[in-house]
């Protein structure tokens, strides 16, 4: 019996995502990757000099690197890359699922994006989510930034150590954390209330904060599965920060105290 076009597509989908790869550069970004025992690495190339700064963590990786001349960089990654005379070919993390991530410490924090494409910006959230201990950060496994270069090397390092999930459908998400016991809170400049307000006597309880891209903001199905749109209490008002800023912020106004 012939199988249905949805069903060759969607094997032929997951065959693509198991054989695809993502190449890291850049010294910061690839020595956290080497170091990093979950991540499956494939294909090291370096320059000398690199070579002798990675030195121990190559070694540590046990992966033979492959010496290349500074002026013929052959890693395929764009030229116009900040390599530092290192790329590294790996397969994306597996976190698993919001489960998993999201529940099992005291007070959790969760960053949702509702579609925020750019890298650059998906790497700072990273960076800042680590840093003020958020749990996880969700975004959409289409129309958000998928693990690149570009991302791995804004998050310097977060990448191989924050939990960053993708998910099919943000709404399924967000109603899934609701059902596990989270606050869902959705930024928005037109909202009435400020963060610090929307939590006042709730702290104490799980908080996922969701996040828009510059411009759109969250769509309407996103402000319509939230438990309450907020807004961060600025002077200047909402839309003059750039959604990693905003991210921090948000994030460091809802911790428990």
């Amino acid at each position: 019996m012939k199988k249905p076009k949805w069903v060759i597509e969607k094997e032929q989908a997951r065959k693509a995502a198991g054989s695809e790869t993502v190449w890291l550069f850049g010294l910061h970004a690839v020595r956290d990757a080497l170091m990093n025992p979950k991540r499956q690495k494939l294909r090291l190339i370096v320059t000398r000099n690199a070579q002798d700064k990675l030195a121990d963590a190559i070694a540590a990786s046990g992966i033979e690197p492959e010496l290349v001349d500074a002026r013929r960089f052959t890693a395929p990654i764009d030229p116009g890359s900040v390599h530092q005379g290192v790329a590294l070919e790996v397969k994306p993390l597996e976190w698993g699922g919001l489960a998993e991530n999201c529940i099992g410490r005291e007070n959790p924090r969760v960053l949702l994006l509702d579609r925020v494409t750019d890298p650059h910006n998906v790497g700072a959230i990273l960076r800042s989510a680590e840093v003020l201990g958020a749990s996880a950060v969700i975004g959409t496994r289409h129309h958000s930034a998928p693990e690149t270069g570009a991302l791995a090397k804004t998050a310097s390092g977060a990448l191989e150590r924050q939990p960053y999930l993708r998910v099919r459908n943000l709404a399924d998400a967000i109603v899934e954390l609701q059902n596990m016991g989270f606050l869902v809170l959705g930024l928005d400049g037109e909202a009435d209330q400020t963060i610090e307000a929307a939590l006042d006597g709730k702290r104490d309880r799980p908080v996922a904060l969701v996040l828009g891209a510059e411009g759109p903001g969250l769509r309407q199905k996103t402000k319509e599965t939230v438990d309450q749109l907020v807004k961060i209490d600025a002077a200047g008002g909402f839309g003059s920060l750039n959604v990693s800023n905003a991210a921090a912020i948000a994030l460091y106004a809802s911790q428990p105290h």
